[in-house]
């Protein structure tokens, strides 16, 4: 079990100089003084799981404590380092997502020029096809022409889009 040495406070396994030198471990190995006190409750509760579990105290604690703050701070590092790379691949994502969106944009504004461009029976068609979501059978049932001739007019009208878009040089 642990031995009791004087303390700052009662049943603590940490006095005063070896929370001392594990603070100190802490911020030289680069932890931020906002988070030294969660480091030193870290070795604070390897120390009690360590007489929990029924092992010996170490010969030296304040050794032992000072290599657990200097694994403490590695570990932070590795997870800043974890969240900062995480970080830019989100930033990255958010980057193309804005590229994705201005290229939408422009594609947009392409195909509606186009389509206003359109004689008014192609650009029917297209619109009912394409924004409507309309299979060509009820396109003709409402437009009260045959089915080839909405085919034909969809065609047409694509083929006439695509033209002008690799013409802007839009796709």
């Amino acid at each position: 079990m642990l031995r009791r040495k004087p303390r700052g406070r009662p049943g603590d396994p940490l006095d005063k100089v070896v929370e001392d030198r594990v603070r100190a471990v802490l911020s030289l190995g680069g932890v931020p003084y906002a988070d030294l006190p969660d480091g030193v409750q870290q070795v604070r509760l390897r120390l009690l799981e360590r007489a929990a579990k029924g092992q010996e105290e170490p010969r030296d604690v304040s050794a032992w404590a000072a290599v657990v703050a200097s694994n403490l701070a590695m570990d932070w590092h590795r997870a800043r380092r974890r969240q900062e790379r995480l970080g830019e691949r989100l930033a990255a994502l958010r980057q193309e997502d804005a590229r994705d969106a201005a290229d939408t944009r422009v594609l947009s504004l392409a195909v509606a020029q186009g389509l206003d461009e359109l004689p008014d029976q192609q650009r029917q068609v297209v619109v009912l096809r394409f924004y409507a979501d309309l299979p060509v059978r009820d396109i003709a049932a409402e437009l009260g022409v045959p089915e080839g001739t909405v085919k034909s007019r969809l065609h047409t009208a694509v083929r006439v889009l695509r033209a002008r878009l690799h013409e802007q040089e839009v796709v």
